[in-house]
């Protein structure tokens, strides 16, 4: 499985109607994009542990979209729905991570070897 791993801040002075626009423009590509096999969304949580202190404080939200394979996250990448969401993703954000993962079970830990 391919993990499409986006972490990011929104501009902290983004208008509503703009956040509407990102987030109906995300929801019309995971929707219309037929590689798509699992989308999670999350918010931050700050809980005073440790590391809280130790990374660096870019981003609020996540969003990670599994694939099949890598096939299916470049078709993501490359459809127009993508395109679109990709534009509005540039101007509405302060800051983002994006990564793309080969993720799988507890048997992957074999890879730090």
């Amino acid at each position: 499985m391919i993990s499409h791993v986006v972490l990011f801040r929104p501009k902290a002075d983004l208008p509503a109607d703009d956040r509407r626009s990102l987030v109906a423009a995300f929801e019309r590509a995971v929707r219309e994009i037929p590689t798509v096999r699992g989308v999670r969304v999350g918010q931050r949580l700050v809980h005073g542990t440790g590391y809280e202190q130790t990374v660096p404080n870019a981003a609020d939200y996540m969003i990670v979209i599994d694939f099949e394979n890598l096939a299916g996250l470049q078709t993501y990448l490359r459809h127009p729905a993508h395109e679109e969401l990709g534009a509005l993703f540039n101007r509405s954000l302060s800051s983002a991570l994006i990564y793309d993962f080969d993720a799988g079970g507890i048997d992957k830990l074999q890879l730090l070897l």
